[in-house]
């Protein structure tokens, strides 16, 4: 519109002048049409990390996220093989985890009043030291109890992820969201992936306790570079008065359920999974089997990331699908039929993942964000848990086949949770 005076000017003075001068508006037209079907898949992804300082805080986020698919089982496998009993192994890290639940939310709470380097960092080196702790008290020989409380101070590693979200959710406008929360969901599962690889290869081929030194300096590693982005990361406390005073447990009560449904989905069809594969005689080759669920949700994710978000109940309606799926494949009793079984229903959690993430981060006061986020991450390691241990008694007192059910009755539950809780603005 701006043009067109200097166009009729023109068309005014001389015809020779006047005839080409609307050809630019149809040229022109076309061509940010042609850009976005180049830019397709990868165009969300690129305005995301186009923010200043984004890169370099993500790059640290994965690095020190990387370890936490790490050192559970490097400290399964270094504590069995040290001390001969996998049952010790279990119990440290079964207590850690729950030490974890009970530290992770207060940790967060800190770091969204006083600010993420304040309060990750020293909080990090506790952790760092814990595992190294263990690592000596292993080597040493030295009492049970002492393997307990080393791990249990592993309990403060901050929740990396919550972090790089209430990074996100700080510099970008909502509009943005569902794209970065597709991103870390993602790199969830990228890291959960790779990181029991990479510590199982680091504990056998390297040294026991290989996994775990190796994981604690990724983690202060990753950590500090994380931190050094200071002009990223949110302010200390949210904006002046909103929320500091209001926890976010009450919002997200509701939610918090479907968090705990979900992590019974991962824990039992995990440990249903190994049993199962164990049965078929692929014990030791199991591992690129599980992975393709874990690489089905991350790829389903960077997909999902890019395209319109769908509803809770929708994403629900798919992970129920999706998981009677493994089920379906395992009365066959075939490998070829239960991997892309288990691809199908790691592909399903993904949109879950995003979506409810979503509804957490608009439902968490402002300058609470990491807390809600942390409270999220608490409810589903609580169902992990409670779904391996379930998953476990299932595979030894009715079989791997049968144990398959639960997995599929948690995705059910799951879906009927989701579908009572109140939309956004109700």
């Amino acid at each position: 519109m701006p043009q067109e005076p200097p166009l009729m000017a023109v068309t005014g003075t001389t015809l020779v002048l006047a005839t080409p001068a609307p050809a630019p508006a149809p040229t022109s037209a076309p061509t940010p049409v042609r850009h976005r079907s180049r830019t397709g898949f990868l165009s969300p992804y690129a305005r995301l990390f186009s923010v200043p300082g984004a890169r370099g805080f993500t790059a640290g986020n994965l690095l020190a996220r990387l370890p936490m698919g790490m050192f559970g089982i490097s400290a399964v496998m270094m504590i069995a093989g040290q001390r001969g009993s996998y049952a010790l192994a279990g119990a440290v890290t079964a207590t850690g985890m729950a030490a974890t639940a009970l530290v992770a939310p207060w940790t967060a709470r800190l770091v969204d009043r006083y600010g993420q380097a304040r309060i990750a960092v020293p909080a990090t080196v506790i952790a760092v030291l814990g595992s190294l702790s263990l690592v000596l008290c292993v080597r040493a020989q030295a009492p049970a109890w002492t393997l307990f409380a080393s791990y249990v101070a592993t309990a403060t590693t901050p929740n990396i992820g919550g972090m790089s979200r209430a990074r996100w959710t700080h510099l970008l406008p909502r509009s943005a969201h569902h794209t970065a929360m597709s991103f870390e969901q993602a790199a969830d599962e990228l890291c959960f992936m790779l990181g029991p690889v990479l510590a199982a290869f680091l504990c056998t081929a390297v040294f026991p306790e290989a996994g775990t030194l190796t994981g604690a300096v990724l983690l202060l590693t990753g950590m500090l570079v994380f931190t050094a982005h200071r002009a990223t990361e949110p302010p200390a406390g949210g904006a002046p008065g909103a929320g500091r005073g209001r926890s976010p447990l009450r919002a997200l009560l509701p939610l918090l359920g479907l968090f705990l449904a979900t992590g019974l989905v991962f824990g039992s069809m995990e440990v249903t999974s190994v049993a199962h594969l164990a049965a078929l005689g692929l014990g030791g080759g199991s591992g690129p089997v599980l992975a393709l669920q874990a690489a089905g949700s991350c790829v389903a994710g960077l997909l999902y990331g890019a395209r319109r978000p769908r509803s809770l109940r929708t994403c629900l309606s798919w992970l129920a699908g999706a998981m009677a799926l493994p089920w379906a494949a395992a009365a066959t009793g075939s490998v070829v039929a239960l991997a892309p079984a288990l691809l199908l229903a790691g592909m399903a959690t993904a949109p879950v993942m995003v979506t409810a993430m979503g509804l957490v981060q608009s439902r968490t006061p402002e300058g609470r964000v990491n807390e809600g986020m942390t409270l999220a991450v608490t409810a589903i390691l609580a169902g992990i848990a409670a779904g391996s241990a379930t998953a476990g008694l299932a595979v030894d007192h009715l079989g791997t086949g049968t144990a398959y059910v639960l997995p599929a009755a948690a995705a059910v539950t799951a879906l009927l949770i989701g579908s009572a809780t109140p939309r956004p603005g109700r």
